[in-house]
């Protein structure tokens, strides 16, 4: 059996994690996917920040669970949701760590989105 590596954000792969300033709308096929003002933004090393939303705030009626998985050595295994009604385009559109590393914890129960599956992921005031 081999144990996946984990890996401790430092100074060679930053990760933070602060409470999102605005209100986060992500829509997909005219539809509200998510709705917060209790949304988390991680920045991590130099890719793009990402906006982790409550499950809460997320209707996932509107998600279908995938069997798609992931692996990330700083956060953890991960899951996938697809748009139930977003065609090829939104398939794996949504992601999830449910049991995130503890440098990582605040995004437990955090639902994330990628931009290029979803019409909008929108910060408004």
């Amino acid at each position: 059996m081999t144990t996946k590596p984990a890996r401790i954000p430092g100074p060679d792969h930053p990760i933070t994690i602060t409470p999102t300033a605005r209100r986060v709308v992500v829509t997909a096929g005219g539809r509200v996917l998510a709705d917060s003002r209790n949304a988390l933004t991680l920045r991590e090393a130099s890719y793009p920040a990402v906006q982790y939303v409550p499950r809460a705030d997320v209707d996932l009626s509107l998600l279908e669970r995938t069997p798609h998985a992931t692996y990330c050595p700083y956060k953890g295994d991960c899951a996938y949701y697809s748009v139930a009604s977003g065609g090829e385009r939104a398939a794996n559109a949504a992601w999830t760590y449910e049991q995130p590393y503890d440098a990582v914890a605040a995004i437990r129960d955090h639902v994330a989105f990628y931009p290029d599956r979803v019409d909008a992921i929108e910060l408004r005031d």
